[in-house]
């Protein structure tokens, strides 16, 4: 079996050697194990460094995409390298590398196509208050939407299984953290958590500039994400707002115009109709937007084929 683990990295010369140091290279059950290394951009010597480290592969980009790119970039090539098994992990060294065989033992048991790393937010020291806070706040609507039991969502030590990455697409520009979490279920895809060490900080975060763009972007992230994977509930939830708050000013402007007082009410009448008018009109959206949601579902299956015959395609070439 073989394990692919992938490094996204932007200007980290200084703190990659730390980090490609403490990888293990032997783990039980693992039968070979190689680096790879996505350069997004960096105008330091990462790549050189990288290199010098006996990386087994190196992609780089011209210009910096992202965090999500770079995590894309490195689930295709990892496969194209032939990995059962694909671990995440970030190049400021912040997750402990011996971690690595706690995430890769429950999809070497076969009991899980996604296992995430739970960091012990509260014991982050350089976490100030607000942050931890918004971690288990964030983490909480994360498993309310996906209907998982994830306990750190915004965790980026993961490992994949070769069919759990070969499923997953993500669409976010601003990171995948949230967006893999609620697709993977929505794939039925099985995802573990297991408890992981950090290490001391080496520098501060580069994926966001301060809190309260963090907080827009997560947010955004979590209701598109939504609306992708569960179109029918999200629409039927607002349809049924829409004639809930409808009915409820008919009911209002009858009993007035039972009363005799009806004539001063007719703005009930209007606002009625037009909820129960929008609730109907919503309903209809939630109807094709679950069409469209099964043919996506079908439009993946066929990716997931023309990936895996590719796949098969280069081994046989390789052989």
């Amino acid at each position: 079996m073989k394990l692919v683990i992938q490094i996204p990295c932007l200007n980290e010369e200084n703190s990659l050697p730390i980090t490609v140091r403490d990888i293990p290279k032997h783990i039980e059950g693992i039968d070979d194990i190689e680096l790879l290394v996505i350069d997004d951009g960096s105008t330091d010597r990462t790549s050189e460094i990288a290199k010098s480290l006996g990386v087994n592969k190196i992609v780089r980009f011209e210009k910096n995409y992202g965090l999500s790119k770079a995590f894309t970039t490195g689930l295709a090539t990892a496969l194209d390298m032939g990995a059962d098994i694909i671990v995440n992990t970030d190049a400021d060294n912040q997750y402990c590398a011996s971690d690595i065989e706690k995430l890769v033992q429950p999809i070497i048991n076969n009991r899980a196509d996604i296992v995430i790393g739970t960091r012990p937010v509260a014991k982050i020291k350089h976490f100030s208050i607000m942050k931890k806070l918004l971690q288990n706040i964030g983490s909480w609507v994360v498993r309310k939407l996906s209907s998982t039991s994830v306990k750190d969502a915004p965790s980026g030590f993961r490992a994949f299984s070769r069919n759990a990455a070969i499923q997953l697409n993500v669409f976010d520009k601003y990171t995948y953290t949230l967006e893999t979490i609620i697709q993977a279920k929505a794939k039925d895809l099985t995802i573990e958590c297991v408890d992981i060490n950090i290490n001391p900080n080496l520098r501060e975060s580069r994926l966001f500039k301060n809190m309260f763009v963090y907080i827009v972007r997560s947010a955004i992230t979590m209701l598109r994400m939504f609306i992708v994977y569960r179109p029918f509930r999200f629409f039927a939830i607002c349809a049924s707002i829409a004639l809930f708050l409808g009915i409820l000013l008919g009911i209002r402007f009858l009993y007035f115009y039972i009363t005799g007082n009806g004539s001063g009410h007719i703005q009930s009448l209007i606002l009625a109709a037009i909820f129960l008018l929008s609730g109907v009109q919503i309903g209809l959206f939630a109807v094709f937007a679950d069409l469209i949601s099964i043919n996506r579902r079908l439009i993946e299956d066929v990716q997931k084929r023309l990936k895996l015959n590719g796949l098969q395609k280069s081994s046989k070439e390789a052989i």
